[in-house]
């Protein structure tokens, strides 16, 4: 783990996306983060030691989902399938499929698992929240905040739109894994990756951390909230009027997702973008950026890391 000293840094962006407004001015005390996200390799370790059984694993329960459709009570996730052409941005469905069979083991589905894709020092994916905080507690750790995540992110270039200045790729450089060409069917594969890329391909931020931006989304320990800058736990500093101290996310009851509203299940908030970022579709690929995901949801592009508090 690196330890990130406590400091003042401008949080959000007014760039990009509206859910990233307003700029705000935070502190954040000490922590330990990881350096890398949690491996394939490291989270076989934490099943073996416990026993654990993914959300994905377990098949899912129709009385939590009123709208199910008849045969889709069985274990499964969400893999990511690239189209022939463009189609529609404003679905989803287009390129995001139900696998039954897929999880941490088997990502892309029932077919070949992680030592077949030759996956164990990439970013675990297909973990949903609880997962990801069932191994946290595990190791003795907690899941970040969006505050934090963001923080050690930035590697202490303050208000930059990206987590190494404010050029995406400096002199051509590929600074992080994600889409290049036209999403979701035309990856030129400039940073030599499709999918997922080994933890340290890329260059470390400022505070030597890897991964913190692209390659997979990261779970923090935040409820989502739309308007960031008003979260109900954030509290001022002392002795400042403007300066918000260890800010938390919303309520639960406030992330559950509008276009749902049958479903109440609660969102969190993911930091750092993916592999799936692309220019033409979720330019998410920045410190800044955020993206509200249910706890029981399940992918090819979302892993974690952890934190330890203080020290």
């Amino acid at each position: 783990m690196v330890r990130i000293e406590g400091g003042t840094f401008t949080m959000g962006s007014e760039d990009f996306y509206p859910e990233e407004a307003p700029r705000r001015q935070v502190r954040v005390d000490s922590f330990w983060i990881d350096e890398i996200p949690v491996t394939n390799r490291e989270f076989a370790r934490f099943v073996k030691a416990t026993g654990h059984v993914t959300f994905a694993e377990i098949a899912p329960d129709p009385k939590d989902y009123p709208d199910m459709l008849p045969g889709m009570d069985k274990p499964g996730s969400l893999v990511f399938r690239k189209t022939s052409g463009p189609v529609d941005m404003g679905n989803p469905g287009n390129w995001w499929h139900f696998e039954f069979g897929a999880d941490w083991r088997h990502p892309l589905g029932p077919g070949a698992d992680i030592e077949e894709l030759g996956l164990w020092d990439h970013p675990v994916v297909q973990v949903a929240y609880g997962d990801a905080q069932a191994y946290a507690k595990w190791a003795g750790k907690e899941l970040p905040t969006e505050a934090e995540f963001e923080y050690a992110a930035r590697g202490g270039l303050d208000d930059a739109a990206y987590a190494w200045g404010d050029e995406l790729a400096p002199d051509g450089a590929m600074m992080a894994n994600y889409w290049q060409g036209l999403f979701p069917f035309a990856n030129t594969m400039a940073d030599g990756w499709e999918r997922t890329s080994p933890v340290r391909s890329f260059p470390p931020n400022g505070y030597g951390l890897y991964d913190m931006i692209a390659n997979t989304w990261e779970w923090t320990c935040d409820w989502w909230s739309q308007n960031p800058g008003a979260g109900s736990l954030a509290k001022k500093s002392k002795g400042s009027c403007c300066t918000i101290a260890n800010p938390r996310g919303g309520k639960l009851k406030e992330s559950f997702d509008p276009a749902q509203p049958k479903i109440k299940i609660g969102r969190k908030v993911l930091k750092g973008g993916s592999h799936l970022c692309a220019a033409n579709y979720c330019q998410r690929y920045r410190p800044a950026a955020r993206h509200p995901e249910a706890i029981d949801s399940s992918t090819t592009h979302i892993g974690f890391r952890c934190v330890v508090r203080g020290g």
